[in-house]
């Protein structure tokens, strides 16, 4: 069943820095290609199980983007290797890390619908956002094909204060969490998981699958 379509693409190769927009992308077992790959490590958070520097602890981070895949560029216009010792030392962190299958909150793939995220898509940073009319809780237990990929949507995305943080400056404004609160909650958008690996474009049709 045609439920919508693919109009955005988003992937965040360092974690909790800038969205990558996409036209297009390969979806792997491990999520989107490049999503995620490297993470900031905070000092003396070696032997944590979630050791990542984001943004509940610097709020700017979402103002360094990743250019030509290893590069950083900061607020002010340097640029960085993402390996160069002077990007953790600005950061405050101990080093930065490559993982191959990604440094996940909860799951390897966010998707959000359009009516959901409203005009704020990045505060929400997914993966996948979909023009529909569909309530996106409602394809939980459910498998979604777009492009040649399938994805089967695992459960809701509860959301956190990182929502409260403008994409474009950095600055927190408690409005988002608390229109979430009321209207939703606390959840908005949902987590999933391939099923099988494909490429997915801007304007694919989104098809729901029963069952998973």
């Amino acid at each position: 069943m045609l439920v919508g379509r693919l109009t955005g693409i988003f992937r965040y190769p360092v974690k909790s820095m800038a969205a990558q927009p996409l036209e297009e992308s390969t979806l792997s077992w491990h999520g989107l290609d490049g999503d995620r790959r490297w993470a900031f490590v905070r000092p003396g958070q070696e032997g944590n199980g979630f050791p990542w520097l984001t943004i509940r602890e610097r709020n700017d981070l979402v103002r360094y983007h990743v250019v030509d895949a290893t590069k950083v560029r900061t607020p002010d216009g340097r640029v960085y290797d993402v390996r160069d010792p002077d990007l953790s030392r600005e950061l405050g962190a101990e080093r930065v890390q490559k993982l191959d299958r990604g440094t996940f909150d909860s799951a390897p793939l966010a998707l959000i619908s359009a009516r959901s995220a409203g005009g704020e898509v990045l505060r929400f940073r997914p993966n996948l956002l979909v023009d529909t009319d569909v309530r996106e809780e409602d394809w939980i237990g459910h498998t979604l094909r777009i492009g040649t990929a399938r994805i089967r949507v695992d459960r809701r995305d509860r959301r956190c204060v990182v929502v409260n943080v403008d994409p474009l400056t950095g600055r927190r404004d408690p409005a988002t969490l608390k229109r979430v609160a009321r209207e939703h909650d606390m959840w908005l958008g949902v987590y999933g998981s391939t099923v099988d690996p494909g490429r997915v474009a801007l304007g694919d049709a989104v098809f729901l699958i029963a069952g998973p």
